[in-house]
């Protein structure tokens, strides 16, 4: 009895779905079909360097609502592959950002068939299901309103009177046990159509490599970009002080004998910058990878951070296992980074770090109850942290209003032993 109910809440369910979506998605899609062209229509105008941006971001908009809702109603998985589009372009740059990307274009093309071939899939279910509903109804007498003293075609039968219209009924509930077993599957043949045209395995590896290959040569910048970092701090600061106590070694040598208070200062001044440059050392080689990193994993090393904030923070640690030294490093300065920025710039009192590890993913969330306003940008610390993370697969996403709270998580592929 259960699965008989099941059954038929799947079967209305996949006909009201399939009417929504065709009866809301069919003018929008008429409406694209009509804006995408006129708008690059005007481009040489200088009108369309505006429009076409917002057009095609419209398109972009309706073909995500179409992936949301494949996954969601029918498991359907329609990959997105779009090129990132830096932030605080011109729209000049926007334009032919968005419309030198093949996944725009596979966008546009999708619109002509959803609005024909996938209007008609996404009705199906509907048709199908209210169709068997109407020959149920005919050997109630609704066959009358139909014939008025003439014949009415249902399928292949005619209808004329009781007897027919019982005939009708019987091929009904043929149909409507047929709807119950394809009409759920009629929604996920149009999600497959749409999926046909959206998601191109080819254009999606290509697109797959052109992003690793920018990730790898953002990796490769900022390993160099790292070692002038480390040769400059020995050469400005450890190097220096050794240097000037290698001076002071040799006056003492000389002032030994002929003024021993004076060698005694130069003594304890050496002894100083000896002390200064171990250190200086010491911080050089935890800012390449921590001991506490390395000794007792993520979850430490944060909190270790945390302790070095000016500000109250809270670290929750659900981690069972460590990553990988690489993907622990990448994750420990994305949030020695964000906690910086938080620390800097957000005004807050209090921060929260929350790192767990789920499906396969290493998910990291700092939140703090400062003003808000960040964001990813050029020349932001944010975008470093997205540029690690992105060498390993990893991403980053910002919440922040006007007036907080921010919270930035960042999410990395990964293991755990």
């Amino acid at each position: 009895m259960n699965s008989e109910k099941k059954s038929i809440r799947e079967v209305v369910l996949a006909a009201v779905r399939g009417l929504v979506l065709a009866l809301v998605s069919l003018p929008f899609g008429i409406a694209f079909l009509v804006l995408v062209p006129l708008s690059l229509a005007f481009i040489p105008l200088g009108v369309g360097i505006v429009t076409t941006p917002v057009v095609l971001t419209g398109v972009r908009a309706l073909a995500d609502v179409r992936r949301r809702l494949a996954a969601e109603w029918c498991g359907v998985r329609i990959p997105a592959a779009y090129r990132p589009i830096p932030r605080g372009t011109n729209p000049w740059t926007r334009t032919f950002t968005m419309l030198g990307d093949p996944q725009t274009w596979r966008d546009v093309r999708w619109l002509p068939v959803d609005t024909t071939a996938g209007f008609v899939t996404a009705l199906l279910p509907a048709m199908l299901l209210f169709f068997s509903v109407e020959g149920l109804m005919l050997p109630f007498g609704l066959w009358r309103s139909y014939t008025h003293g003439g014949t009415y075609w249902y399928a292949f039968v005619p209808v004329s009177g009781e007897a027919s219209a019982i005939g009708a009924g019987v091929l009904a509930l043929v149909l409507l046990g047929v709807s119950r077993r394809i009409a759920p599957r009629l929604l996920t043949v149009h999600f497959r159509l749409t999926r046909a045209v959206l998601g191109n395995g080819d254009s999606e590896l290509a697109e797959r490599v052109r992003v690793l290959t920018e990730t790898r040569r953002d990796a490769v910048d900022t390993s160099a970009a790292e070692l002038r970092r480390i040769e400059r701090d020995l050469h400005d600061g450890a190097q220096a002080r050794l240097v000037a106590m290698g001076m002071d070694l040799g006056t003492i040598e000389m002032l030994l004998d002929k003024d021993p208070a004076r060698a005694r200062q130069l003594l304890a001044q050496a002894r100083r910058n000896s002390v200064d440059a171990l250190e200086e050392l010491r911080d050089l080689v935890r800012g390449i990878h921590p001991p506490v990193l390395a000794e007792r994993g993520l979850g430490d090393a944060v909190r270790a951070l945390a302790l070095r904030l000016p500000l109250p923070a809270e670290v929750t640690v659900e981690l069972p296992g460590r990553a990988d030294a690489p993907v622990e490093s990448a994750a420990y300065f994305a949030v020695s980074e964000v906690l910086t920025n938080a620390a800097k710039h957000s005004g807050a009192d209090r921060i929260w770090i929350d790192l767990h590890h789920t499906d396969g993913r290493l998910r990291i969330t700092v939140t703090d109850n400062g003003r808000g306003g960040a964001a990813v940008g050029a020349g932001s610390g944010l975008a470093g942290v997205e540029k690690r993370l992105g060498t390993f697969d990893g991403v980053l996403a910002v919440s922040s209003p006007a007036g907080g709270p921010t919270m930035v998580t960042m999410e990395l592929p990964c293991v755990l032993s």
